[in-house]
């Protein structure tokens, strides 16, 4: 089993992950952290906080020479704008008055972590439910992603819809028709929807999403959005239908709703498989090639909690950021009167951000359930496993099912 842990606040002085788990040798390059850091920080309607933090991993511990030692793998991520709010969030005992902040904002966990956690002050609310978290789940995934190179997995994303504006040839229409080349690697799309400032693939779906931002930021208002995440080369039979918790759909939508502002996952078609017949629904089974697949991919990948070879498609809706600039209303705790509700530096938006963390997430999804079947203690161990289990797929099939077959 693999599993992360992150620590730190949203203007603390550093956020931390402890990765452990991950087989030895298994060549790390801190360039490819970096690079995922640096694209979670893109995107046309970012608030001031990312042209000052420009984040990169240190790793502290769990790599020697460029390879994991087995050990667990510690990173840590400085803040740059600590400096100014190393008196605000001292861990010391205060020496100063520090202003309590008390008005909530709807849509955060203001309220919520306060009444839970007996504060007096919204501030400790704010910094650890800030998505700046997810700075570091970026930094643990990226080790995930590596991992899964190594097996020809790939992993991908790009923004739906933003403000409810949607492409004209939308391009989850060809995932779902199983129509992409033999040899299509999910990591392609991130690469060219990364030359969009909102991670789209059509440039006049570009300009109308810009021109519906500019509209929010005038008004002091904010956008969410609809975004794809898919993932190419994954082996038939991760997952079970045997356990509620060990279905990888199931592990997959809690993964990405676990993001920061995330209020709906689907897999495959996802709600629109709701309003339609069956027999449009489902993907016809049929032997091409040598090896049993599907005419198409509307079930996402996955069917009965498994995987069925076929890239894995996931769709995620994220909500508009809370903090308004042009506030709503809301109560201050201090009086219990009415006001409006308090400002927080912030995105206008921030969904092409939530798609590049979507992927962190699939990534650390998939290389659990990896481990969890092919095992091993090193890399070398656990692709014999793979290419031994890979090798004989097919073979067990015919073997278990041809024989009763009659000639």
């Amino acid at each position: 089993m693999i599993r992360f842990l992150t620590a730190g606040e949203s203007h603390g002085k550093a956020l931390t992950t402890i990765v452990e788990g991950f087989p030895s040798n298994l060549k790390i390059n801190i360039d490819d952290i970096n690079l995922q850091l640096k694209r979670r920080q893109l995107g046309y309607g970012r608030g001031l906080r990312m042209k000052i933090e420009s984040d990169t991993a240190d790793i502290l511990s769990g790599i020697r020479f460029g390879k994991t030692l087995g050990s667990p793998i510690s990173m840590l991520i400085r803040n740059k704008d600590w400096e100014n709010w190393a008196n605000k969030m001292r861990v010391e005992r205060k020496t100063t008055e520090i202003e309590k902040i008390t008005i909530p904002r709807p849509g955060h966990a203001d309220l919520v972590g306060i009444s839970k956690y007996n504060f007096d002050d919204i501030r400790n609310s704010i910094e650890r439910s800030s998505a700046r978290e997810t700075a570091a789940r970026v930094a643990a995934a990226s080790i995930a992603r590596i991992f899964l190179a190594q097996f020809g997995i790939s992993i991908g994303s790009f923004v739906e819809s933003i403000g409810g504006i949607y492409p004209e040839n939308n391009f989850a229409d060809k995932l779902f028709s199983n129509s992409l080349p033999k040899n299509f690697e999910a990591r392609s799309l991130s690469v060219r929807a990364d030359k969009s400032n909102v991670r789209v693939l059509d440039a006049k779906h570009e300009t109308k999403i810009i021109e519906k931002i500019k509209i929010a930021k005038k008004k002091g208002d904010t956008l969410g959005g609809t975004f794809y995440i898919i993932a190419t080369g994954v082996p038939v039979g991760l997952g079970t239908f045997v356990h509620y918790d060990k279905k990888l759909d199931a592990e997959i939508a809690q993964s990405i709703i676990s993001i920061n502002a995330v209020k709906a996952v689907s897999i495959g078609t996802g709600f629109e498989s709701a309003e339609k017949f069956g027999s449009e629904s489902h993907d016809e089974i049929i032997f091409k090639n040598g090896i049993l697949t599907r005419k198409t991919n509307r079930s996402g990948g996955i069917e009965g909690g498994i995987s069925t070879g076929l890239p894995i498609i996931v769709r995620g809706a994220m909500k508009p950021i809370s903090t308004l600039m042009s506030p709503i209303e809301s109560v201050d705790l201090k009086t219990m009167k009415k006001v409006d509700a308090r400002r927080e530096r912030s995105d206008f938006v921030a969904v092409p951000a939530c798609a590049v963390i979507g992927e962190a997430m699939l990534a650390w999804t998939l290389a659990e359930f990896f481990i969890m079947k092919f095992g091993g203690d090193s890399v070398e161990e656990t692709k014999d496993n793979f290419n031994n289990y890979s090798k004989k797929l097919y073979s067990r099939i015919k073997k278990n099912f041809i024989k009763y077959i009659s000639p």
